[in-house]
């Protein structure tokens, strides 16, 4: 399996609406960065380690989700370690971890479908200021959902330019990246034009559908 592919479940984990899990989220990555303690950056990071067996998810999965920017999270330890100090260096190890990990794990228990609905219900209120809760919901999504999936394009790079002997050259890494990603999302939005994707928010729709029934009427 890739990265991040919903793994079906029924564990409490995969219960928990949608909103929940996606707000719970978005608190913990806020609090991670406002709050930099090191003791709550390891609780959180253990806490997320506990979760991922009671969803029914293997350890190995588990350890697939964090391999990708491994590298990553070593240069950044380095760099904190030169400028600052290794407490400073392991504290941005340990919350980019719990946060990318809980972001997995949110993919990895939530369809997309139901992630998007989630996010299209409680942005509904968007529409009043002319903007369509449809398409920020598909858009928060998405980013959501490819997060892990440009950190594994990443590592794919790396171990190729790496066998080139370009292991430690940043633009021969990066420039592969931006130009697969780009790709990538080229790619998306030719195939959302190809489905002739259309959002609309409910509240536009239900007005349609009570235009429409008074027209008949």
């Amino acid at each position: 399996m890739t990265i991040s592919e919903y793994m079906p479940g029924n564990s409490f984990i995969h219960r928990t609406p949608p909103g929940l899990k996606i707000l719970m989220l978005a608190v913990l990555g806020t609090l991670l960065f406002v709050y930099p303690n090191m003791i709550f950056a390891a609780t959180a990071l253990a806490l997320v380690g506990v979760f991922y067996p009671l969803a029914g998810i293997k350890p190995k999965v588990m350890l697939a989700q964090i391999k990708p920017i491994f590298a990553i999270l070593i240069l950044l330890f380095i760099v904190q370690l030169v400028m600052v100090n290794w407490q400073s260096g392991l504290i941005v190890v340990l919350r980019l971890s719990a946060l990318m990990l809980t972001a997995s794990l949110v993919t990895l228990t939530t369809r997309s479908s139901d992630m998007i609905d989630a996010l299209e219900k409680r942005l509904t209120w968007l529409y009043f200021v002319g903007i369509n809760p449809a398409k920020i919901s598909l858009a928060l999504s998405l980013a959501l959902r490819f997060i892990p999936v440009l950190a594994s394009i990443t590592q794919e790079v790396r171990e190729a330019q790496k066998a080139r002997g370009l292991n430690n050259s940043v633009i021969a890494v990066a420039i592969p990246v931006i130009v697969r990603t780009l790709k990538m999302a080229d790619n998306i939005a030719a195939a959302l034009e190809a489905r002739a994707y259309d959002p609309q928010s409910p509240y536009r729709k239900n007005k349609a559908a009570k235009k429409e029934t008074s027209d008949v009427d």
